[in-house]
């Protein structure tokens, strides 16, 4: 078997006139956490559902987990996890009457000890008779994690599953994800927040259809070539304003006390800023443009419409 969970190429679908998701290619190795990126409404959770079974491609081809994308959706299902953006268990079922039903409908032969084990290894024991629809959203992401895991699959595919939750628990969320990672398992991660970008292994960033940039974080990172100054100094909003007009600045960012000012030409930047620099009420330092500096790069460019 390939060491690809997912390996797939050309892939579209389409709603009626528009073209969601556009000649789609992805590689994902057995083991690996590959975060998923993009503006709401790129195509990134029609793509998650083509690659798990749940919607069918207009075209394209490839695997996973060694199933035919198009002709083996049924074998696809059975292997895969799925997480959705919103919580869709039972909230006036306990933790543990949510997990048997699961388990019944897998048609799982020892569910008994399946949901046992899997309230032991998230963490559940002490809640296990307390009602979904009462656990805060930490403990409702651990519980839907862990009905994705009931049946033990070797993907999971996760579509932002941390929106709207603290960041304790976004930051144990994670570190169960790298365990889980570590056993072999691929995962599939779309998330909106950079800082869980980049605890991924790598990146795919996909816009209104087609996918931009590829990569580890780094990588992602650096292909870009942006050169980016910090500045701060006083009435800062007034002063974004003004290089914000100047030509070779692509874009200006408040970073908390300071703006970063980033531009795709480091001449051309250095250059538009120079006035600037001169002003002694101002302090400039050299900055690494980060991930979001990268992903709103990518997206200056890119139409807010399906073609």
């Amino acid at each position: 078997m390939s060491d690809f969970a997912i390996d797939v190429s050309g892939l579209n679908k389409r709603f009626g006139d528009k073209h969601v998701v556009r000649d789609f290619s992805l590689q994902v190795r057995s083991g690996e956490i590959y975060g998923f990126l993009g503006p709401n409404g790129s195509g990134k959770t029609t793509s998650i559902r083509m690659l798990c079974g749940l919607l069918k491609p207009d075209s394209g081809r490839g695997t996973c987990l060694g199933y035919d994308v198009i002709r083996e959706t049924a074998a696809i299902k059975r292997e895969v996890g799925y997480m959705t953006q919103r919580f869709s268990l039972w909230e006036d079922l306990s933790i543990r009457e949510n997990l048997e039903f699961v388990a019944r409908m897998y048609g799982m032969p020892d569910r008994r000890e399946a949901v046992a084990g899997a309230i032991a290894e998230l963490g559940l024991t002490a809640r296990r008779e307390q009602l979904a629809g009462t656990l805060s959203g930490g403990w409702k992401q651990r519980l839907a994690l862990a009905a994705c895991m009931l049946h033990r699959p070797r993907l999971l595919l996760l579509d932002e599953p941390t929106a709207g939750v603290d960041p304790k628990a976004r930051r144990d969320f994670w570190e169960e994800i790298h365990g889980l990672a570590a056993t072999g398992i691929a995962v599939l991660v779309s998330t909106h927040y950079m800082d869980e970008a980049e605890r991924c292994h790598r990146l795919a960033y996909i816009a209104y259809g087609r996918l931009l940039a590829s990569g580890t974080p780094q990588e992602v990172q650096h292909a870009r070539r942006l050169t980016t100054w910090a500045v701060q100094g006083p009435d800062l909003w007034a002063l974004s304003a003004r290089l914000q007009r100047l030509p070779g600045v692509a874009q200006v960012t408040a970073f908390g006390n300071a703006l970063h000012v980033t531009g795709e030409d480091a001449a051309a930047l250095e250059a538009a800023i120079a006035p600037y620099r001169r002003d002694p009420s101002l302090q400039w330092a050299r900055a690494e443009a980060g991930l979001e500096d990268v992903f709103i790069d990518l997206m200056r460019d890119q139409p807010d419409v399906f073609q």
